[in-house]
């Protein structure tokens, strides 16, 4: 099956490394209702969620409209506040950041799998673009590269000392990597099975 040029992602530059997309088979995208290779193989937060969905339909948004979803919670995204009354209903959504790029994050840039739900970093004012998943090995030769490993690891509940004895990627401790997209420094989350 031929192919069009995978769309770019801001926030999720390698999705296919990542394996937010999946290649084992061809599908009919529930959006496009067209044939794809290429499909999403993560979270989407709809009522109505669709069997696949083709990286096309979640580049261009139309995926999100059409099911009215998300690919990320917004309440999952550093400094975005969501609130709710007392009796559970969604009151507003308190976000630091431009409208257009929360849209984006939202509703078209795929997610990611994560053990306790994604959480999404940000760094200079903008959402940071996720790199893929990382244990201590492959973060052993970068720690100058992060804009603050001591606050990320407090974020999240461990010592930077901790990280050579628990940090696996795959393991019980998984990392996720970020970058910001403005400076290039790197931002680490991690959640326990």
């Amino acid at each position: 099956m031929s192919h069009k040029p995978l769309p770019a992602f801001r926030y999720h530059p390698q999705p296919l490394e990542t394996g937010a997309f999946t290649q084992d088979k061809t599908v009919t995208c529930g959006c496009c209702e067209q044939p794809t290779d290429i499909y999403y193989a993560n979270s989407f937060y709809a009522q109505n969620k669709p069997g696949h969905l083709c990286p096309w339909c979640i580049a261009d948004g139309s995926a999100a409209e059409k099911f009215a979803g998300s690919f990320q919670d917004e309440s999952d995204i550093e400094g975005v506040k969501v609130e709710w009354d007392d009796e559970g209903e969604f009151l507003d959504v308190k976000n630091p950041y431009p409208a257009e790029r929360l849209k984006e994050l939202t509703e078209r840039t795929p997610g990611f799998s994560s053990w306790q739900g994604s959480h999404w970093l940000t760094h200079c004012d903008d959402f940071c673009a996720f790199i893929g998943y990382v244990g201590w090995d492959e973060i052993k030769d970068k720690l100058d590269d992060f804009a603050s490993l001591e606050e990320d690891c407090a974020n999240f509940g461990l010592h930077p000392q901790d990280l050579a004895k628990y940090l696996r990627d795959g393991g019980d401790c998984q990392g996720y990597l970020f970058r910001c997209l403005k400076c290039g420094k790197l931002r680490l989350w991690a959640d326990l099975s």
